[in-house]
């Protein structure tokens, strides 16, 4: 069956989840103008409100409930109780592609003009809000004399001795990694050649830390338990603030975009799409990738307009001169990932 996996996740933790769902803060005789908006909680929940919501909230007068963590067990246990809560929900867009008209609403608003997103980042269930890159970093003091300068040397480990952390979780840019250090041609890396990826990993395998979360990668990092990392933009940035020595390799990286998807049965569906339609907007795209050093999602903001920092710029896949990029693919991803979590999780332990 398909999307076994992504449902033994969503089924794990229903029951709790369900339990979390009436005391998450949303409530049940929720204003008209009130919209329940789940993110990951911390710095990047306190960026939301302050580049997304509050000018929807000056704009319309609508008002927002917040809660966290946007899990989605608990989407699935809110809509199969027929009492969904929420409104916009900050997750993977592969739960939406996943369960498109089943957990996740299709996105009908006239205003989400899928041509201003750059091609294959869109979805009926989803549309990116921002953009982001799997950044192939290394920790400077550990490279003096010789730094690493392409996608190749993450996999030598003769050249370049020391651990590599990346998320323990296949979409994380290393497959894709693997296959063009391996001599694949980033335009021919979809449909992926799975096993030829795994071969290539094997070669790493034992300098390779798997890190729980995006929190566990940066404090790996800041206490030096790795010397070089593939991690996301905005957690790429958040460990060079915190102390370590990281600098970026411009080579070949991997692209992502980040999504609000609406749960299906939302109160206030026709209310989240205009909000949808209104966060993608260049004013509000711009002030978003200024606090969190992401990209806009549209291809009509120009990204050199943005005030981004010196250490935000210097891991901003999406500026001048950054390479070969490769926007993960969308359908490959939702088709597959059932079998390539799977196949990840069997290898660890093989």
């Amino acid at each position: 069956m398909r999307h076994t996996h992504l449902r033994s996740l969503l089924i794990t933790g229903t029951l709790l989840a369900a339990t979390a769902a009436c005391g998450s803060g949303a409530t049940s005789t929720a204003e008209e103008k009130t919209l329940t908006w789940a993110s990951t909680g911390g710095q990047f929940q306190e960026d939301e409100k302050k580049a997304l919501q509050e000018p929807f909230t000056a704009k319309t007068g609508t008002t927002f409930v917040n809660v966290s963590p946007a899990d989605p067990a608990q989407v699935k246990a809110m809509v199969a109780s027929g009492k969904t809560q929420w409104d916009l929900a900050n997750m993977s867009w592969i739960y939406a592609g996943a369960y498109c008209g089943e957990l996740y609403e299709k996105l009908d608003d006239p205003g989400l003009d899928r041509s201003k997103f750059p091609p294959g980042t869109t979805h009926d269930c989803f549309v990116p809000t921002y953009r982001y890159a799997n950044v192939f970093s290394y920790n400077a003091d550990d490279y003096k004399d010789n730094p690493p300068t392409k996608i190749e040397d993450f996999f030598d480990v003769e050249r370049f001795p020391g651990k590599r952390i990346v998320q323990d979780y296949p979409k994380n840019g290393l497959l894709e990694a693997a296959l063009v250090a391996d001599g694949v041609p980033p335009d021919k890396v979809y449909p992926l050649d799975v096993d030829r990826a795994f071969r290539k990993l094997d070669t790493i395998k034992s300098s390779l830390v798997f890190a729980p979360s995006y929190g566990a990668v940066q404090q790996m990092l800041v206490d030096r338990q790795g010397s070089m990392v593939i991690t996301v933009t905005a957690r790429s940035i958040v460990t060079a603030q915190s102390g370590a020595n990281l600098k970026a390799v411009w080579d070949f990286t991997t692209t992502d975009i980040g999504a609000l998807v609406i749960p299906k049965g939302a109160p206030h569906k026709a209310l989240a799409q205009q909000g949808l339609v209104f966060v993608t907007e260049p004013a509000q795209a711009k002030a978003y990738a200024e606090l969190t050093g992401t990209a806009p999602a549209r291809s009509d903001v120009d990204i050199s307009s943005i005030a981004y920092s010196d250490i935000q710029k210097s891991f901003n896949a999406f500026l001048p001169d950054r390479g070969r990029l490769l926007e993960q693919d969308k359908p490959w991803w939702i088709e597959n990932t059932d079998a390539l979590v799977k196949r990840w999780t069997s290898w660890k332990v093989s």
